[in-house]
């Protein structure tokens, strides 16, 4: 649909949008194969690629664009209008490199040897930290991929779960437990051949991330990719500051900005032979379409509030998680709401798999179980009321 963004405030914020919004033209055309045969669409990224996307979030010193949080927002709610699952996977790349020019938390020359190749060959990055037995990192499980220490680097063995990107990543930070040490380590891994991809992702939602299993055999690593050694319990820099992770809501927000799009058309144009106009004339309807509106306009609001907060006022971030947190929760669960009204408001057909409300109904529940997750976001949100800081 046309029309004027009100959180696009500058030329070069409506770069970016142009940008994402020609993206995602291309992308939705193939969201319906990728959804159904559960494929990774390798030529969505070769679209990003090309297109400079990839490198949005790389510091210009390494010949990136330095795009803030705000602006990554704005791309990844546009990319997801197209396609939930490209959003969700590239949001892990530009994310971590947004994270990652902000905390310079890897070692200067690794980091600056990485941006040249996403640069220069679109390489990209994701970390790789879940295990079946230990769940979501986010929980603080130590990890049974282990590494142990030789004489010029480290072997790493292991395997790991919900490894977005994994069909095309060439690079991938991974986590493992220092063998014979309370200790973890995180080590950038080059793919290998000691390095393999199981498909083992075949979901309801999200089927087109290309989630599988690594496994990681002997798999040796320098000492120069190591990247930090942590003792659990210890904050770390990669736990500092979340405000990178406002990828998650913008992906889900852009799905259901989708899904409102559809729905609004549908009543526009929807004309049964019972009625004299079309369904956008009825009552019942218009309340339906009301309440997208508040949730949609709600939770953008905050999402952006939120970004623009982080950007400008960097010595307050670690201030921000409970906001950051919120952010995500109200997009999210906001995100399930507008999509269950948009399928009532096109009833029916909206089942149907030839529509993208059917796949937009199923993607948007993945965003549950993205982190933070509910409870901890609630959890966090009371300890604020009942203990506040000084």
């Amino acid at each position: 649909m046309n029309y004027k963004d009100y959180f696009i405030r500058n030329e070069r914020e409506q770069k970016f949008a142009k940008m994402a919004d020609t993206l995602a033209v291309n992308f939705s055309k193939r969201a319906y194969e990728h959804d159904v045969e559960g494929s990774f669409p390798f030529e969505n990224f070769k679209d990003m690629k090309e297109a400079g996307y990839l490198k949005t979030t790389v510091p210009k010193e390494y010949g990136g664009d330095e795009a803030s949080l705000y602006e990554m927002v704005l791309m990844q709610e546009r990319i997801a209008k197209g396609d939930g699952s490209t959003a969700l996977g590239v949001g892990w790349h530009i994310g971590m490199m947004l994270s990652l020019r902000e905390s310079r938390e890897w070692p200067e020359k690794l980091f600056k040897d990485f941006c040249k190749k996403v640069v220069e060959d679109g390489e990209m990055i994701n970390a790789f930290a879940s295990e079946r037995a230990t769940g979501s990192p986010a929980r603080g499980g130590r990890p049974q991929t282990t590494a142990e220490k030789t004489a010029d680097g480290w072997v790493i063995s292991g395997r790991k779960t919900f490894s977005t990107l994994s069909p095309i990543l060439n690079y991938f930070v991974v986590s493992a437990g220092i063998k014979d040490e309370n200790k973890i380590g995180r080590f950038l891994v080059k793919k290998s051949e000691n390095v393999k991809i199981e498909e083992t992702w075949n979901t309801m939602s999200m089927r087109a991330t290309g989630s599988h299993d690594v496994v990681l055999d002997n798999v040796f690593v320098p000492d120069s990719a190591l990247i930090e050694i942590e003792i659990p319990g210890e904050k770390t820099h990669h736990q500092s500051d979340s405000g990178w992770m406002l990828h998650i809501p913008a992906c889900y927000i852009g799905i259901a900005h989708a899904a409102r799009d559809f729905a609004v058309q549908f009543a526009l144009n929807y004309r049964p032979n019972s009625l004299p106009g079309p369904i956008a004339e009825v009552e019942h309807i218009q309340q339906k379409i009301g309440k997208i509106e508040v949730e949609l306009k709600t939770a953008r609001m905050l999402l952006y509030s939120v970004a623009d907060r982080w950007d400008k006022k960097p010595e307050g971030r670690l201030g921000l998680n409970s906001e950051l947190g919120l952010a995500k929760y109200v997009a999210t669960n906001s995100a399930l709401s507008i999509v269950d009204q948009a399928m009532r408001i096109v009833g029916g057909g909206s089942l149907s798999r030839k529509l993208p409300l059917e796949r937009m109904y199923r993607d948007v529940r993945a965003g549950l179980h993205n982190p933070p997750m509910d409870d901890a976001v609630l959890k966090g949100l009371a300890t604020s009321a009942l203990w506040p800081k000084n």
